[in-house]
């Protein structure tokens, strides 16, 4: 049987990592990555499809019966003009429409990231979010939901984020004063770990957080 997965958010951080680490893995044979606009692809094992990602129904299109899926999908308050509302639409809305297809078509399992700290009662914006999007994709009770925890990402985005760069050079010399769910980590760390945990037969909900993630490389 053909195994085929499905990547959220291949243009992101992580998602890079991932789509990079999955054109030289032989486990998957089929890799279809779901963007807003086509991107530019140089590997046979890929198909990229285009949706419309607020039109909930576009999701069922792409996510299929025991596919595994991937997202690693976000976006900044500077992007959105530091418009909240617009924040929870990608960042909420796009996960939970992405965990309802999962559910409704019988994918096998959803891995996504998530963020260490994220807690629906936190009165940090970011991190409620986060946490609000756990909460709702777990009570869907899905086959299997594997959900990455990731503090600090290291390494390189495609974009400019001035505050990120300096954090990157500035936090890792004093983590290991930071308990460890908290310490910075590599993007291509998480990447692998993501990769290797969707490999497994996986039931339920589980949680990595720092130590998780690295224990599986």
């Amino acid at each position: 049987m053909n195994k085929t997965v499905t990547l959220f958010g291949s243009t992101g951080l992580i998602g890079g990592e991932i789509l990079k680490l999955l054109i030289n893995d032989n486990y998957y044979e089929n890799i279809n990555i779901i963007t807003r606009k086509k991107v530019k692809v140089e590997s046979k094992k890929i198909k990229n499809y285009t949706i419309d990602f607020a039109n909930p129904e576009e999701y069922k299109k792409v996510i299929k019966k025991g596919n595994v899926i991937i997202a690693s999908i976000g976006t900044t308050q500077s992007k959105v003009n530091f418009n909240k509302t617009e924040y929870r639409k990608i960042d909420y809305d796009i996960h939970l429409n992405i965990a309802k297809a999962c559910k409704s078509n019988g994918a096998s399992s959803f891995s996504f990231v998530s963020s260490a700290g994220a807690n629906s009662k936190s009165k940090n914006f970011y991190l409620k979010l986060k946490g609000d999007i756990e909460n709702s994709i777990v009570q869907l009770g899905l086959e299997s939901c594997l959900i990455f925890r990731p503090s600090l990402l290291l390494g390189k985005r495609k974009e400019f984020r001035f505050g990120e760069i300096i954090a990157q050079k500035f936090i890792p010399l004093i983590s290991f004063l930071m308990k460890s769910d908290y310490k910075p980590i590599k993007a291509n760390y998480v990447a692998k770990s993501i990769l290797n945990e969707t490999k497994k037969k996986m039931k339920g909900c589980k949680v990595y957080h720092y130590n998780d993630i690295l224990s599986i490389l």
